[in-house]
């Protein structure tokens, strides 16, 4: 009877486990056909609502928002597009570009980056207005000025001895010596002795041979190269000697040297790359490239970094003085700074500039903007202080690499239209400038 019982249990408890399992079913395949048809059975999950779809989207607006703004692309894509702009400018230089479009600035816009506040910095050729980067000026210039040699030999040959030589003293050196010279002719143009300049002298050699551009200079002017006896010797060297038709326009030697001394390396000027912006709240923010920088953004993100801790670390150790010495060194790392001005209409007005550039050359920038430049105004930086020395660099104001300043007019100029009853004009920019307005990305 016992047995029967254990028997009876036994055969319910084995009916009420369920369908079984295979021996070579696996771990994973253990769950019962009930609860799989019971997890079939539930009801699925219903989505969130549109206002949850909202709150959503505008939480994680604010996040990114939030986050630092990438300074750029990464290893790959800035080799992508600095092959793509160096290809660009092979093209431009070249003329395989019509005309128009070499005396334009790039967008600032690159591939797998955020929107850039301008593209790069950039420079004007004085000879040919082309729009240059860094990299191309020294080799446009020249090429403009061998160029010129068949026009003007005489200044073609001046502006490469200053421009293509580098050491400014050896120029100096140079010219004066070939002033000497020149002086000599001039004073004494009866004595031949004056009218031969030995080649193979050492200080012809060593203060104007090894200037690149002198020797065009000479023939420029009317030396010929000569092989002449040396006097009491069966051998013979080279001589510049003045010729004759030369020596008749004597007077023409002395133009000649004063325009070599009063000349001045030929330099691409910065290009300002002026531009208008409508009214926006992302004037403050400001997203550079690298050309902005003495170091790469990289080298310099790190370098910032170790030195805020360190600062950190000794800030309670470190005086006033040390703390703002400090400050104008990092300053001075920086080349070029980005500057914008927004007007009382909202309009916002962007520049490039030199790092050590004065304040006034940013307050004729701005008055070349105005309708009524002649009236007098001031510039705000961040803080409402007033920038009262015009004298003063960039650099030395804390206007690098980048600031928004705030224009305003002189207090007598808002005296007398708050008196006359007038408002204010919104137009405050030139008409031309507002056609050319842009949205702040």
């Amino acid at each position: 009877m016992k047995k029967f019982f254990q028997e009876i249990k036994a055969d319910i408890k084995f009916k009420s486990a369920g369908p079984g399992q295979k021996l070579t079913d696996t771990a994973g395949e253990k769950v019962p056909r009930e609860r799989q048809s019971q997890q079939v059975t539930k009801q699925s999950r219903r989505g969130p609502t549109n206002e949850a779809q909202m709150a959503a989207a505008a939480a994680l607006a604010r996040l990114e928002q939030k986050q630092p703004r990438s300074r750029g692309p990464t290893s790959q894509d800035s080799i992508r597009n600095q092959v793509k702009k160096e290809l660009q400018a092979e093209a431009t230089i070249s003329g395989s570009t019509d005309s128009s479009g070499a005396n334009m600035v790039p967008e600032a816009k690159e591939e797998g980056s955020s929107n850039l506040s301008v593209s790069g910095v950039y420079f004007t050729c004085p000879f040919t207005g082309a729009i240059l980067r860094k990299d191309q000026r020294e080799a446009h210039i020249k090429e403009a000025i061998n160029k010129h040699s068949d026009k003007d030999p005489v200044a073609a040959s001046i502006m490469k001895i200053h421009t293509f030589n580098k050491d400014r003293e050896k120029v100096k050196l140079g010219v004066d010596t070939i002033a000497k010279y020149l002086d000599n002719i001039h004073l004494h143009p009866e004595e031949e002795k004056y009218r031969k300049i030995k080649l193979q002298n050492k200080v012809f050699q060593e203060r104007i041979n090894c200037l690149e551009g002198a020797n065009e200079f000479f023939e420029a002017i009317g030396f010929e190269k000569m092989t002449l006896p040396v006097p009491e010797q069966e051998t013979s060297e080279e001589y510049y000697v003045l010729s004759e038709d030369a020596l008749v326009q004597v007077e023409k030697l002395e133009q000649h040297k004063v325009a070599l001394q009063n000349s001045e390396p030929v330099r691409a000027q910065l290009a300002r790359q002026r531009r208008v912006f409508k009214p926006s709240p992302l004037a403050a923010q400001f997203d550079l490239p690298g050309d902005f920088f003495n170091l790469t953004a990289e080298e310099l993100k790190r370098e910032q970094k170790l030195r805020t801790d360190a600062v950190e670390r000794l800030s309670m150790l470190r005086t006033k003085a040390m703390r703002e010495k400090e400050e104008q060194r990092e300053m001075r790392k920086y080349t070029y700074t980005l500057l914008r001005v927004r007007f009382p209409d909202g309009h916002i007005l962007q520049g490039t500039f030199y790092a050590r550039e004065r304040l006034s050359v940013l307050y004729s920038f701005v008055r070349e903007a105005l309708q009524n430049d002649w009236l007098p105004f001031e510039l705000l930086p961040a803080g409402g202080h007033k920038l009262s020395d015009e004298n003063l660099a960039f650099n030395e104001c804390g206007l690098v690499p980048s600031a928004l300043l705030t224009f305003t007019w002189d207090t007598g100029v808002l005296e007398d239209i708050k008196a006359s009853g007038a408002e204010q004009s919104p137009e405050i920019l030139k008409p031309e400038l507002l056609v050319t307005v842009e949205n702040l990305a």
